[in-house]
């Protein structure tokens, strides 16, 4: 089954983390990612306390009650809604790093490089890949927006449609990385990965579940980058040579 094989390309992102000859392009998008996610989560959890501390003085006692059920729903939102929006911030900052790691996993997967660019090329090529992360954050936001009203004022529906979006961006922001170091358009990536949905979602909803597990969270980015090139490899890559 394809959902199942998606989830399966994700995990096997974790065993390459340690992978000799490997290590070293994980240990970059891995640092942003622990400094990045742990410092926000420390101020995110302090905005929260601090706002329920101004909502408790503004409830009559009569209602304080209402605070128990805030906090849970206050959660679940955030956790629908901040690792996404946090992952597409911390993957514009890493982009070249998780384009170089990669190249890096395809190499090792294939035995064969994509190019034979030095440092100085690969420095050059930045912009575009900046470029790249620009265009997927402009073809999330607005989507975004939308369903994020959604999740709020349906409920369940809402919800269940946000959970769809949030997993196929994860799907669409990670399996960019290989696309783009064939210079892929991001427009054929997309088709491409349409065309085995069942994939695209399984991916994406491993990768879902895992961005929202506290400290679990910090070694997904290296993970899923390793994962959705091996995906690439074993799924995509013979209808571009």
């Amino acid at each position: 089954m394809q959902l199942t094989k998606g989830m399966e390309y994700f995990i096997a992102g974790f065993s390459m983390l340690g992978q000799k000859g490997l290590k070293r392009f994980v240990f970059i998008p891995l640092l942003i990612n622990i400094l990045l996610f742990g410092s926000s989560l420390f101020f995110l959890f302090d905005w929260l306390t601090q706002g329920f501390e101004y909502l408790r003085s503004m409830l009559p006692s009569i209602l304080s009650w209402l605070e128990w059920l805030l906090w849970p729903l206050a959660i679940v939102i955030i956790l629908f809604s901040y690792s996404m929006v946090f992952t597409v911030i911390t993957n514009f900052i890493a982009a070249p790093f998780n384009g170089l790691l990669s190249e890096k996993v395809e190499m090792h997967l294939t035995g064969q490089k994509i190019n034979d660019d030095g440092f100085a090329e690969i420095l050059k090529d930045v912009p575009r890949m900046i470029g790249r992360e620009w265009t997927k954050l402009k073809y999330y936001l607005p989507r975004a927006i939308v369903f994020f009203f959604m999740l709020w004022f349906l409920p369940f529906i809402g919800q269940l449609l946000w959970i769809l979006f949030t997993c196929w961006m994860y799907n669409v922001q990670y399996n960019d990385y290989p696309f783009d170091n064939h210079k892929i358009s991001f427009n054929q990536m997309k088709q491409d990965l349409k065309g085995q949905q069942g994939l695209s979602y399984g991916f994406g909803f491993a990768v879902f579940v895992l961005t929202a597990i506290p400290f679990v969270n910090l070694i997904v980015m290296p993970a899923a980058v390793c994962g959705a090139t091996k995906l690439w490899v074993e799924n995509y890559r013979n209808n571009y040579r």
